[in-house]
Order: C-alpha cells, then structure tokens, then sequence
C-alpha cells in the first residue's frame, strides 16, 4: 500500500528559508551576477568561430539553394496553375 501525503503534513515538513538581511542578499545576488558574466565569457571562449572563407562559402550555398528551391516552388506552381486551367476548361467544355 503506498502512502498518500496531505497537504497539512507537506507544509509542516517544509522548513523555512533562513532570514538574511538586504546587505547579504546583495552581496549574495552581486556574486552570481559575477560568476554568471565570467561563465559567458569562458564559453564565448569555447566557440570555434568561421574563418572569413567558410562563412562566404556556406552564405553562397544558402543563398543557392534558397533560390534553386524557390524556383523549384515556382515551376510546381506553374504545372498546378496550368492543370486547374485545363480541368476547369475541360468542365467547362463537358457542362456546357
């Protein structure tokens, strides 16, 4: 049988914080913002950035297959655009 836990029991278990003044919260809040600020910079360090080369070869792939796609879209356009055309005709000629 498992044991169910009511609320009244939770919030006597619960322990409250310890009171710290403001001046220790301060203190305390102005220590992370340092350790944070230094932990971004030894990880902006960490990244391995593009040579000049690479990122105008990956950009001219990017924009190449942008367009080859885009195209790609567009001629499938064509082709749905022309076979409502002819479905529409072909209605049109049989109804009327």
């Amino acid at each position: 049988m498992t044991e169910v836990k009511t609320m009244e029991i939770k919030k006597t278990q619960a322990q409250p914080a310890a009171a710290t003044s403001p001046k220790e919260k301060d203190a305390t809040r102005s220590w992370r913002i340092r350790d944070f600020i230094a932990d971004i910079k030894d990880e902006i360090q960490k990244i391995s950035w593009t040579n000049p080369e690479e990122l105008k070869t990956y950009t001219q792939l990017v924009v190449g297959a942008t367009f080859f796609f885009g195209m790609g879209i567009y001629a499938l356009d064509l082709v749905i655009q022309a076979a409502l055309a002819t479905l529409t005709a072909a209605v049109r000629f049989i109804a009327g």
